[in-house]
């Protein structure tokens, strides 16, 4: 199968691992809100709690099932009874049920060997089964596991009733190439569906999701924003994004709208994201250079590789020390003013020092001032 005819589900998990970003904790109307939402851009699957935590936890997952949302919800558990106890009789459809599978945290974790993981999934699965749950095995610290034992995990937790294995990055340190090199090990010796979960540290965790994809992987973890343990997770829009202009994968996902997600995240969560992060960021697609600007007012697609319509978005011609004539052109065509080329090489060098001083662009009234004083100096 072609690439770009593959399905791939984006299986979003800002209600669960998003929640765990160090100081972060939505309310249970910002939860069902951002759950609205997501489910509202097209999202298929959503990750939306751990019932061990308590009675409320379980109290706001089941208002979020309570909403009639097209999403699958998924709630995760560590791969143990009393966890599984906690989600029973929850009205959501998947379980992630996660358990070490590095010698590391075998070892240092849990004190335990490979053995005992290989027996709590052939146990623990069939449980979670019979109570109606369609499971995922949480494969943690996957990328430092033993290549030859992960088949075997693959192996029990098919034969037990797991449809689906969640290879997770849990400390961020994989690259791309390795990652399609595991993934497609695994996909060439087994049948579960392969779900990646990528974090952030070392920046490649869309780069890892995309390597993963095409080794293989049918699902993917993403967040809004990329929030998440440590550096965060895979970012919803990055994935999206990516899948669509690098491999040809429509997921469904609408990002139309999505700025007012972001909004509502950013504000929830208490985290600024940066003017510059990819696609959402306040100057994304701002332009100040003027060969970027000339060229974009010749064609956009001279200098667009993201059309920010998808996002609802335009862009926008910033003056700044950069800027060039067709720039200042255009900048007082917007004011009204039709200003000659050699008008504007007179007045650029006024706009340039402004900038450097006041480390910002000139407002209408100063462009406005720029103008009238050259006009009285009989420029």
């Amino acid at each position: 199968m072609t690439t770009s005819a593959r399905k791939v589900i984006i299986n979003d998990t800002t209600l669960r691992d998003g929640e765990q970003s160090a100081g972060v904790a939505f309310s249970i109307d910002e939860k069902i809100e951002i759950a609205r939402r997501l489910d509202a851009i097209g999202v298929p699957e959503l990750e939306v709690g751990i019932p061990a935590m308590g009675a409320e936890e379980r109290e706001t997952i089941a208002a979020l099932a309570s909403q009639s949302l097209n999403a699958d919800m998924m709630i995760w558990c560590r791969l143990r009874r009393d966890d599984l106890d906690a989600a029973h009789g929850l009205p959501v459809a998947l379980i992630d049920l996660s358990i070490p599978v590095s010698d590391q945290q075998i070892s240092k974790k849990l004190n335990r060997d490979r053995a005992w993981v290989l027996q709590q999934i052939a146990t623990i699965v069939p449980q979670a089964c019979d109570m109606g749950f369609r499971v995922s095995i949480g494969g943690e610290d996957s990328s430092r596991s033993d290549p030859d034992f992960l088949k075997s995990v693959l192996e029990v937790a098919e034969r037990a009733g797991a449809e689906r294995f969640r290879f997770a990055d849990t400390v961020g340190i994989m690259d791309p190439f390795t990652v399609y090199d595991r993934i497609a090990d695994l996909r060439a010796s087994s049948d579960l569906a392969i779900e990646m979960h990528a974090h952030d540290d070392i920046g490649l965790a869309t780069a890892n999701s995309l390597a993963a994809i095409r080794g293989g992987a049918t699902h993917v973890n993403t967040t809004v924003l990329g929030l998440g343990e440590r550096a965060g997770n895979a970012p919803l829009e990055e994935i999206v994004v990516g899948l669509s202009k690098v491999m040809g994968i429509d997921t469904g996902i609408n990002l139309r709208n999505y700025q007012a997600l972001t909004q509502l995240v950013e504000e929830a969560s208490g985290c600024r994201i940066s003017p510059l992060k990819s696609l959402v960021g306040e100057r994304v697609f701002s332009h100040e250079s003027g060969i970027h600007v000339d060229g974009l007012l010749k064609d956009p697609v001279n200098y667009q590789g993201v059309d920010p319509a998808d996002f609802g978005r335009h862009h926008n011609f910033v003056l700044g020390k950069h800027s060039g004539t067709t720039g200042l052109i255009h900048a007082y065509a917007q004011l009204g003013i039709m200003l000659e080329r050699d008008a504007a090489q007179r007045i650029l060098p006024d706009v340039r020092r402004l900038v450097e001083k006041t480390k910002r662009s000139p407002t209408a009234d100063e462009l406005t001032s720029f103008h009238h004083a050259h006009m009285l100096a009989g420029v």
